[in-house]
C-alpha cells in the first residue's frame, strides 16, 4: 500500500507532458486500486474514535474502596447524573464485600449477626434501592456486582462465626494475601457455604428490580486452596480412596475442583432464573487461562453451558501489545459470536493514574474488533482521582461517547 502511494506521488510530481500514455493509464489503474483499498477499510479504521451503533456497553464499577461515591445520597445521585450526562448506560455497584452486604440482608443477619456493612455513611440507607431507583429514572442499566464471592477478610465476623466453612492449603494454612490484606476463603464445595451464597444472591434478585447480577473470579477459589477435611474426603469418595495431589496445579485436581465450581455456577444460574427469568447473569473474569489456573473459574465452560449472558473480560494492561493479544484469544472470539462480550478497562487506581490517551487507545482497539462495549474500573478514577483535571477527563469521555446508545441486552434481542 505504502509503495503504491509513493509511486503515484512520484508520477503526479512530474510535468504533465512528461507522463507518457502508458504511464498515464498505469497511474489511473493505481489510483483506482488505492481508492478501492481505502473504501474496503471498515468505518472504524477510518475513524476509530467513535462509530455509530444502536447499542454499546458503557459501564463503570461503583466501589466502596478508595471511593466515596456510595457514601451519601446526594453524592450518589449526582454521580449517576454525571454518568448519564456523559452517555454511560450501565453501572455495576458492589453489594457484597469485606464480609458484609451493602444492602439490608436477612440472610446476612442470620449468619453474620449483622444485616448491613457498619461503615459510616451506609447506616440507615439501602444503597442498592437508591441506585436502582435513581439509575432507572436516568435510563441506566443496574447490575449489582457480587464482588467478594467466596472470599472474606480473615478478621471478619463471618470468618469468626463459621470457622468450619473455611478452606485451607495442604499445610492447613488459611490466610491468602490480596495485596497487603489477609483474606480467607469460604469452601465452595461445602453444602452450607453453597446454600449461604445462593441465598444471598437470590435475596438480591428477589427483593430488587435489578437488570442482572455479576460475578467474577472470586466466584472460584485460589488453586492452592481446597485441602480442608471436607473437600479431601469428598475427593477420596469420588476417586476410590485416593487423596488429591499435593501439587495444587495437578491437572486432575484442578479439573475436579473447577468442574465442581461449574456445577455450582449452574445451580446458582438456575436459582436466579427461577426467581426472575429476565435477570441477566453477568461474569467479569480475567482471561480464561489465568482464571482457570489461578482461581479454578472455568468461565469458558460456563459460557459454553449457557450460564453467562454477558461477559466483561478484565484486561487491565498497560502494554498495548498484550492488551490486543488478549482481545484475540480463541475462547474470546467464540463467546463473542453469540453473547455480548465487552472489555473491562482500567481507568486508574488511587496510586496509579492512567492517562486519557491510554484509555482512548484501548477503547479504539476494542471497537475495531466489534466487541459489545467497555466497562471501566472504577468510578472514582474516571475523573475525580487522576493525573488530569476533571474537566479534561470528562471532555475525553464526551468525545468517546458523543451520543447515547442502548445497553446491549441479550434478553432484549441483542444481535452482534
Amino acid at each position: 500500500m505504502k509503495k503504491l502511494v509513493k509511486w503515484c506521488n512520484r508520477l503526479l510530481s512530474q510535468e504533465p507532458l512528461a507522463i507518457n500514455k502508458q504511464s498515464f493509464f498505469a497511474l489511473l489503474v493505481a489510483l483506482s486500486m488505492v481508492a478501492a483499498m481505502l473504501l474496503s477499510f471498515p468505518s472504524y479504521a477510518q475513524n476509530t474514535s467513535y462509530r455509530p451503533q444502536t447499542s454499546e456497553l458503557r459501564g463503570v464499577w461503583l466501589t466502596n474502596i478508595d471511593s466515596d461515591v456510595l457514601f451519601g445520597r446526594d453524592r450518589l445521585q449526582n454521580s449517576l447524573q454525571s454518568l448519564k450526562n456523559l452517555n454511560f448506560n450501565t453501572v455495576y455497584p458492589t453489594v457484597w464485600n469485606w464480609g458484609w452486604t451493602l444492602y439490608p440482608s436477612k440472610v446476612a443477619q442470620k449468619v453474620i449477626g449483622r444485616s448491613l456493612d457498619p461503615a459510616p455513611g451506609l447506616q440507615g440507607r439501602d444503597i442498592l434501592k437508591e441506585i436502582v431507583t435513581v439509575g432507572h429514572q436516568k435510563g441506566l442499566t443496574v447490575i449489582p456486582w457480587f464482588e467478594f464471592g467466596f472470599m472474606a477478610p480473615a478478621d471478619s465476623q463471618l470468618a469468626k462465626n463459621r470457622p468450619q466453612w473455611l478452606t485451607s492449603r495442604s499445610d492447613s494454612s488459611k490466610i491468602w494475601k490480596e495485596g497487603t490484606h489477609d483474606r480467607v476463603w469460604l469452601n465452595p464445595f461445602h453444602p452450607e457455604v453453597q446454600q449461604f451464597i445462593q441465598d444471598l444472591v437470590v435475596e438480591i434478585v428477589k427483593n430488587y428490580n435489578i437488570d442482572g447480577i455479576q460475578f467474577d473470579d472470586h466466584f472460584g477459589l485460589p488453586s492452592e486452596l481446597g485441602y480442608d477435611a471436607y473437600t479431601v474426603a469428598l475427593y477420596k469418595k469420588e476417586h476410590r480412596g485416593q487423596a488429591p495431589s499435593t501439587n495444587p496445579q495437578d491437572a486432575e485436581w484442578v479439573k475436579w475442583r473447577a468442574n465442581k465450581i461449574t456445577d455450582y455456577m449452574k445451580r446458582v444460574f438456575q436459582a436466579i432464573k427461577a426467581t426472575k427469568k429476565n435477570c441477566l447473569v453477568s461474569v467479569a473474569p480475567n482471561p480464561q487461562d489465568f482464571s482457570y489456573k489461578t482461581f479454578l473459574a472455568d468461565w469458558q465452560s460456563w459460557e459454553r453451558n449457557g450460564l453467562i449472558e454477558e461477559l466483561v473480560i478484565q484486561l487491565y494492561r498497560d502494554d498495548l501489545n498484550v492488551f490486543v493479544k488478549e482481545l484475540e484469544y480463541p475462547e474470546v472470539k467464540a463467546a463473542q459470536s453469540h453473547i455480548p462480550v465487552s472489555i473491562g478497562i482500567m481507568t486508574g487506581l488511587k496510586a496509579k493514574p492512567i492517562s486519557m490517551q491510554q484509555i482512548q487507545t484501548q477503547i479504539q482497539k476494542v471497537r475495531e474488533r466489534n466487541f459489545a462495549g467497555v466497562s471501566f474500573f472504577f468510578y472514582e478514577t474516571l475523573w475525580n482521582v487522576s493525573g488530569e483535571t476533571p474537566q479534561q477527563r470528562q471532555a475525553g469521555f464526551q468525545k468517546i461517547f458523543p451520543t447515547s446508545v442502548a445497553y446491549p441486552n441479550l434478553l432484549a434481542g441483542w444481535k452482534r
